[in-house]
């Protein structure tokens, strides 16, 4: 159909009625001002005759049909016109002539009738009519090379890279359920972003400021707590996530079989601080216990060291405070063991520890490197070894750290069905690096202690992750789902957990978390999640402007559903990401780009009716000193 001579042919016809319009016009004016055409002599008789047989036909016999026929037969040849398309014609130079030709073609009578003296009145109107003629033509040919830029709205692509997302409540005992709002093409509908197993881990990603907080972390704890979890939280900017678990663990109390207790450690508050001490004997149960406490310990005071691992200097220092700390738990039933003992432990003189230390048989061959380096006299190989740890350790000699960590008033089993805890630890921004490796030891005593058989069901939240030192989380997430232990982990960029736990360790969280949940990221972040969430069927459209013609194409093509370009110009509480399900509840529609919708007003108000965090006791300062100063005294006295 496309052959030069179907083109000729179908432009003829088209000139054909363009002419039979034009002609069909002719004939109108011809008749109406007869007499005006006979009195200047433009009048023949074999016209009349002919004309005679055309006004049988009933075409002529009303002016309005006459007119609507004629400019039928010129629609229909302009219909057909093919223009060269050109994007410098507006829209306006169609519609400006197109409305006065129209009013000139159908109101010529009118017009002449009340603008011109009586003797012009005929003339005037064929004038007019033709000219309403000639200006609707101009209209039709300049439409036909009207580019229409309808195809460039959304300059980002952002219709086309919409996609259908859960719109259904899927709830357990164990779910999180967040309402949200997403686009789907250029409808906006409401769904529900559904964490329905949440053991199988959360990551929760996003800039600062993007919303992790206020849009999803505080409802993993309110929802957590009211389905009757047991709860830890890392609560980096203290009291923040505190308040709302105190607060939460409160209205919800009767939910549970037994109510947990609260307990806070803060460093910075005592009053509002309980007493534990991490390296509690009971909970030691081989010698592997305490070389994990003193690996956490030590990584989490030189983080540059994580990447450092199995060389000498670093694996030294760790067993020496192995030793000291497995030590003390053996030493008179554990009655000495805590970090205060294990760091002025490690300051007494070298005659007096390691004579000591050898009275342990299990801790003979972590001594015996550092037993043997002295008494061969190599000093600078032996200070090398120790002075890293004590220097070290010596980072968390304060009077406050002192008196958190020399006593027990919990045990840290938070899921012990006997006595359900919910504990919350607070750091400080501004001291997190001592602050982090002491919550980092809680942190990993904890995670022993809950991932066991038969225990509560529980939720391990971690705000800003990074910040602290857990060694084997990637552990955690892959066995704890059996427990029913469930974790989440805040983050700000896949950077920032390279740069604390190393590649390796990082590219391992990320590939074994099931859930993320992410905010706006940049990077190589963003690249992993677009890569996640992968692509869909998109549309593709282009257009070609040469000398001859203006041609479009169209395709469809598998792209991405969300680039990384769009997650890095996400705004706040706004989320793109993945959801796991679970065998018993599926869940096709895994991927989202949605809005999380926060009642704002009901926040604040509850907000504003929070109890704060009870104190725990009075202090003053001397009984912070006199803790502190009664460890410098030898361990016997």
């Amino acid at each position: 159909m496309g052959t030069g001579e179907n083109l000729e042919g179908l432009r003829k016809i088209l000139d054909f009625t363009r002419l039979a319009s034009i002609l069909i016009l002719s004939i109108h004016g011809y008749l109406i001002a007869y007499d005006f055409f006979s009195g200047i002599g433009w009048t023949h008789e074999w016209i009349d005759t002919l004309l005679e047989q055309v006004v049988r036909t009933g075409l002529f016999d009303n002016k309005l049909k006459t007119l609507l026929f004629s400019l039928g037969l010129l629609l229909i040849s302009l219909i057909g016109a093919k223009g060269k398309k050109s994007v410098n014609v507006k829209l306006g130079w169609i519609i400006l002539p197109g409305v006065i030709g129209l009013l000139c073609y159908f109101f010529a009578e009118w017009i002449c009738v009340r603008l011109l003296r009586l003797g012009m009145v005929v003339p005037g109107y064929l004038l007019v009519l033709f000219l309403g003629w000639i200006f609707i033509l101009v209209a039709g040919g300049r439409l036909s090379r009207y580019l229409w830029r309808g195809w460039e709205k959304g300059v980002f692509n952002h219709l086309n890279e919409t996609f259908p997302q859960e719109e259904r409540l899927l709830e357990n005992e164990f779910s999180i359920n967040l309402p949200t709002r997403y686009r789907l093409g250029s409808k906006l509908k409401s769904g529900w972003l559904n964490i329905i197993n949440p053991f199988r881990a959360i990551l929760v990603t996003g800039t600062p400021g993007s919303g992790k907080s206020y849009f999803v972390i505080r409802h993993i704890i309110t929802q957590h707590i009211a389905k009757g979890f047991s709860m830890f939280i890392y609560d980096f900017k203290y009291d923040d996530l505190s308040r709302i678990a105190y607060n939460s663990l409160l209205g919800n109390g009767a939910k549970f079989k037994v109510k947990p207790e609260f307990f806070t450690i803060n460093f910075d508050d005592l009053d509002r601080s309980h007493r534990c001490n991490p390296l509690e004997p009971a909970t030691m149960f081989d010698i592997t216990d305490a070389s994990e406490s003193s690996r956490t310990i030590m990584l989490g005071l030189n983080r540059e060291w994580i990447r450092k691992q199995g060389d000498f200097f670093v694996e030294s220092p760790i067993n020496f405070v192995t030793a000291v700390i497995w030590f003390l738990k053996k030493y008179r039933h554990g009655k000495y063991c805590s970090l205060p003992h294990v760091i002025e432990m490690m300051q007494v003189d070298y005659d007096k520890l390691f004579s000591v230390l050898r009275l342990e048989a299990e801790i003979e061959v972590l001594i015996n490197p550092f037993v043997s380096a002295y008494l061969h006299g190599a000093a600078e190989q032996l200070e090398g070894q120790i002075a890293s740890a004590k220097i070290t350790m010596a980072r968390l000699s304060s009077p406050q750290l002192y008196f958190v960590l020399s006593h027990s008033e919990f045990t840290l089993d938070l899921n012990n069905p006997k006595e359900p805890k919910v504990i919350c630890m607070g750091n400080n921004p501004q001291k997190q690096q001592v602050y982090g490796a002491v919550l980092s030891l809680y942190i990993s005593r904890i995670t022993k202690l809950v991932n066991r058989k038969n225990q509560l069901k529980s939720s391990l939240v971690f705000d800003e992750f990074p910040t602290i030192y857990f060694n084997g989380i990637d552990s955690l997430i892959a066995t704890a789902r059996s427990n029913k232990v469930s974790t989440t982990l805040g983050v700000q960029d896949y950077s920032q957990l390279k740069k604390d736990y190393g590649r390796e360790q990082a590219e391992v969280i990320m590939n074994t978390v099931g859930n993320i949940v992410s905010g706006q990221v940049l990077g190589d972040t963003a690249k992993q999640l677009s890569d996640r969430i992968g692509k869909i069927m998109q549309n593709r459209r282009s257009m070609t402007i040469n000398a001859g013609d203006t041609s479009f194409s169209h395709s469809k093509q598998l792209d991405m559903a969300v680039p990384p370009a769009t997650i890095a110009q996400l705004s706040s509480g706004q989320f793109v990401g993945m959801v796991a399900d679970d065998p018993q509840q599926k869940i096709a529609l895994k991927a989202f780009h949605c809005e999380i919708i926060n009642d704002h007003a009901k926040i604040a108000s509850e907000e504003k009716s929070f109890r704060e965090i009870p104190k725990v006791r009075n202090l003053d300062r001397e009984e912070i000193i006199e803790n502190y100063t009664w460890f410098s005294y030898p361990i016997d006295a």
